[in-house]
């Protein structure tokens, strides 16, 4: 594995934060200058590689994996908004107004909109990429599980596969399963969810959103790969136990 890093604020979100993107690519990605490769983007970045980076010292783990397995594939990761609720505003698609979180101003289109507009072009500008949908996927956990299921519905056209970690569907329950419901998806298009059994009770409306949101992505035609985890957990060693099969789904 090698890894680039760039960093670089969001303009139409925060222009004085300079958020760290890690690239990682193959080992062998310099001795085959002939090869081309899918490319996965990661929300909440600095959680995914190395626990020396993690917010709460423990990260995914997806350097070792990354390490090890060595896949034919280019990771991008890019660090969350550490300040206050604004991590949540910028990965949620939608407003939300509850009683732990009161309410705020959802961010996540524009968000979806600088990856796809701003930084994936110049991913595939500076990488050996294989660019289109079939070989662009995006993936999170929580409130990165939550907009990767945005994009993967509403920018189907653009990542043909999305994993979608404890996506947090109960911030606005009926703007999440509307979200979907009113999506134009388009054919071929693979979705990852999955759910730890030690969570679903976090939140009253899970129970009842995991099957309907399963439900309605069927009724698009999406191929869907759902999981409820014997012990799993809201936290990254738990998501981390999960690499092997979010990677599967991806193909890998």
């Amino acid at each position: 594995m090698n890894i680039d890093t760039w960093e670089e604020a969001i303009p139409s979100l925060s222009p004085d934060l300079p958020r760290t993107i890690h690239i990682t690519t193959p080992s062998y990605y310099e001795k085959d200058p002939d090869s081309a490769f899918p490319v996965l983007y990661m929300f909440d970045g600095q959680n995914i590689l190395f626990d020396e980076e993690a917010s709460f010292g423990k990260s995914w783990g997806m350097g070792a994996y990354l390490e090890e397995a060595d896949p034919p594939l280019i990771t991008v990761t890019i660090s969350s908004n550490p300040r206050g609720n604004l991590r949540l505003e910028e990965y949620s698609p939608f407003d939300v107004d509850n009683d732990e979180y009161d309410h705020f101003h959802g961010l996540g289109a524009a968000t979806i909109r600088y990856l796809v507009r701003s930084l994936k072009p110049r991913i595939d500008d500076a990488f050996r990429t294989l660019p289109d949908r079939y070989n662009t996927f995006i993936c999170g956990s929580s409130m990165g599980g939550l907009i990767s299921l945005y994009a993967g519905t509403h920018y189907s056209h653009v990542f043909g596969r999305a994993c979608c970690l404890s996506p947090s569907l109960w911030m606005n329950p009926s703007a999440s399963l509307n979200m979907i419901r009113h999506a134009r998806i388009s054919q071929d298009t693979v979705i990852y969810l999955d759910y730890g059994t030690e969570e679903l009770d976090n939140h009253k409306d899970t129970r009842r959103l995991l099957p309907e949101a399963v439900r309605l992505l069927l009724r698009h035609n999406v191929a869907v790969t759902f999981r409820i985890i014997p012990g799993g957990s809201h936290c990254e060693s738990s998501w981390e136990q999960q690499i092997p099969y979010f990677m599967a789904t991806l193909g890998f």
